[in-house]
């Protein structure tokens, strides 16, 4: 074999190798072009994430039902028993005097078989603790005093205990001169320095609570039993 011939055989060889190559090369690169892009599973993959990161329906529904569920048992936790309401008049002394003995009185409780003194509560009212002069009834006079506007109050806890079967009433002086704020004969006069007090027994068998407010037009009274 000559010296060309085996160039010839060289250069072919070469050739074949390089063409080879070349579709090798080519195959592979269509084979990962046309190879398909799982799009949807990668964004399923996402969404999947985000799940695992989020708060469950039922999560945000069980924080609603607690909320609702909170609010019941704060409303079987007291029973009301008993309201009552008159209404509210005079200067600003006067209501200056029913506010303060209101917010004194409010959210007093009185278990089994205790008693309710509206002058062990309220005490003495004096400038020191508020009080202003306002009219108070004394016998068949009407004078100053800082205790203007407090037989109102006892008045109209009074009238909610009326209707409260197993409450005991222990003590109610009505007043000597009628008052413009219950009907006559319902009245419940109150007197710290003249020894003058509204009392009432717990019988019930339950611990009960009083809420006392007023407002532009009323001084209110709700009594609720505690359950149990």
């Amino acid at each position: 074999m000559n010296k060309s011939l085996i160039i010839t055989i060289s250069i072919i060889i070469c050739i074949l190798l390089i063409i080879g190559i070349f579709f090798i090369t080519n195959n592979n690169s269509k084979t990962i072009d046309n190879e398909p892009k799982n799009t949807l599973s990668y964004e399923q993959n996402i969404l999947n994430d985000i799940n695992n990161f989020a708060i469950p329906n039922n999560s945000i529904t069980g924080t609603v039902s607690n909320i609702v569920n909170n609010a019941n048992i704060a409303t079987a936790y007291e029973t009301e028993i008993a309201n009552f309401s008159t209404d509210l008049a005079g200067d600003t002394a006067r209501l200056n005097n029913i506010n303060i003995t209101c917010l004194s009185i409010n959210d007093t409780t009185v278990k089994p078989g205790d008693v309710f003194s509206f002058n062990s509560i309220v005490g003495m009212p004096s400038s020191e603790k508020g009080y202003m002069e306002a009219d108070v009834i004394v016998g068949t006079k009407v004078e100053k005093g800082f205790g203007g506007g407090n037989c109102q109050v006892s008045t109209t806890i009074y009238n909610a205990c009326l209707s409260v079967p197993g409450f005991e009433i222990i003590e109610r002086n009505p007043h000597k001169k009628k008052v413009a704020y219950i009907e006559e004969g319902k009245d419940a006069s109150v007197s710290y320095s003249g020894n003058l007090d509204f009392k009432f027994k717990n019988n019930t068998g339950s611990t009960i609570k009083i809420y006392t407010n007023s407002d532009d037009a009323n001084v209110n009274c709700r009594i609720v039993k505690i359950n149990s």
